[in-house]
């Protein structure tokens, strides 16, 4: 969410619930705080073991995932669903299971759906991108997604939801140092363009549009230290529109910056054909967006153009620019030196924003080169394995530190230990993240070496009887996975 504090820009984005330590790093500095050199020994061996179960939980469940988008995959997935022949029913059921564990998968590697109001505090700023991008919906299916979220409600799912979904995750910052010529250069004649507009209460014109863009956000609180209001992230917008600009300040570096989104996955369906029906699936994902140039991940872009402003801001001046040719030609002592100086001006005007537009088209084919070979880490089926394992590695990390402040630090309530957990992520490895305290206890219970005293606090097994429990648990998981037997 976006608001201005301090005459800044600033982005504020609730943390998440994703802890960004590595697990070798987490593993290693949680021993070494353990006194005894047994009792760490004992810690280390319940790491692996804990790793090994939460693998074994989610085995067949990501078997099934895999095996499902086989028939979804755009490549090949047209072939195997000749070789299975399936009716068009069973593949509309399949389809859904498919979603249903690709939505789960999502949410426990604390994916969240990208919500309106988040993508119109993207589109309100510029960053590298300058062009409005729009997608072609004529190209992209929409009966998928929109029959998934009819049998699955979900809360602020965005206005596009029927055609595709953004997934994001992490928040990151980008600086970008350059000159910037023809962008400020650009930022000049706009704001003289709206000192015209002001000046001749043409501006209401354009009130529609700013509204949309500087739509309050209703988790806006102006009174709010930005440092301590409910731990939330802010991250400041820095835009070359919001610079004061100068003569010196044009020949200058300028240095901009945009908050990130550290990880975003797009998910979508084209649209079929008469001749074909389409069944391919694609997931898409990417790394460090900013959230200005979110537009690079979108499906099936539009070839963008000029403007409709840029082509009023045509018109206008080809008609100013006749008209003072005209009346300079009509006075009874024309001056051939101003008719060619408002000639030069007005083709000088037309030249600059057919340049700047030109400069923005090569920007944008360079960012969706970037997004291409540098941001886009994989899709398909490589995406789906990045997230299965993402999933247990996060899984692993939260069952550890649970249960590292319970065995260090005595039983707790739920309360207590959320707040033990955060605080020693941010001391010991200066992160911030919203601890999901509730389904780390719930896996701990379910490993069974953790319980709860009377009066409902927290409180963990010894080192080796806990051990013990794992094994014997690891065991009969083997065991009923050689048997087909899918964990409850």
């Amino acid at each position: 969410m976006a608001e201005q504090r301090s005459n800044k820009e600033m982005i504020r984005l609730e943390p998440e619930s994703v802890i960004p330590i590595l697990k070798p790093k987490l593993i290693m500095t949680l021993a070494n705080l353990i006194e005894h050199s047994n009792d760490r020994q004992e810690f280390l061996k319940l790491c692996k073991r804990i790793e090994y179960t939460v693998r074994a939980w989610y085995l067949l469940q990501f078997e099934d995932l895999m095996q499902l988008y086989s028939l979804f995959d755009p490549v090949h997935g047209a072939q195997k669903i000749q070789q299975q022949n399936l009716t068009s029913q069973e593949l509309d059921v399949l389809e859904q299971n498919f979603l249903a564990y690709l939505f789960q998968v999502m949410d426990k590697s604390n994916f969240k759906i990208t919500s309106n109001e988040e993508m119109e505090v993207a589109h309100s700023g510029q960053y590298l991108l300058n062009l409005p991008i729009k997608v072609d919906e004529s190209k992209l299916d929409k009966k998928l997604l929109k029959k998934y979220f009819e049998d699955h409600p979900h809360e602020n799912i965005p206005d596009f939801s029927d055609k595709y979904v953004i997934f994001r995750r992490g928040i990151g910052l980008d600086k970008t140092t350059d000159y910037f010529f023809m962008e400020k250069l650009d930022v000049i004649i706009s704001r003289f363009w709206s000192f015209l507009m002001r000046i001749t209460r043409l501006e209401k014109l354009r009130a529609n549009r700013s509204s949309s863009l500087n739509k309050k956000d209703p988790k806006k609180d102006d009174e709010t230290n930005p440092d301590t209001d409910n731990e939330d992230l802010y991250v400041e917008r820095i835009r070359l529109e919001n610079s004061q600009l100068s003569f010196k300040s044009f020949l200058s570096k300028l240095t901009i910056q945009e908050p990130t989104f550290d990880r975003i996955i797009v998910i979508y369906r084209r649209a079929s054909s008469k001749s074909n029906l389409e069944r391919g699936i694609y997931v898409k994902h990417f790394k460090n967006i900013p959230m200005a140039d979110m537009e690079i991940v979108l499906p099936e872009k539009r070839n963008p153009g000029l403007t409709p402003m840029d082509w009023v801001k045509f018109l206008i001046s080809a008609v100013v620019g006749l008209v003072a040719v005209i009346t300079s030609v009509e006075m009874p002592k024309s001056d051939p030196w101003v008719i060619i100086a408002i000639i030069s001006t007005v083709l000088g005007y037309c030249a600059k924003t057919y340049f700047t537009f030109q400069q923005n088209m090569a920007t944008y084919q360079n960012l969706i080169t970037q997004s291409m070979y540098d941001k886009q880490l994989d899709s398909g089926r490589g995406t789906l394995l990045h997230l299965c394992d993402d999933v247990i590695q996060q899984e692993v990390k939260e069952v550890m530190i649970c249960f590292y402040i319970l065995m260090e630090q005595g039983k707790a309530t739920l309360e207590d230990l959320d707040l033990r957990c955060e605080d020693l992520i941010k001391e010991e490895f200066g992160a911030t993240c919203n601890f999901d305290v509730e389904d780390a206890v719930q896996k701990l219970e379910k490993l069974g070496i953790v319980a709860r005293d009377t009066i409902g606090r927290y409180y963990c097994m010894g080192l080796k009887r806990s051990n013990e429990i794992i094994g014997t648990t690891t065991e009969e998981l083997v065991l009923k996975a050689k048997q087909g037997v899918t964990p409850s």
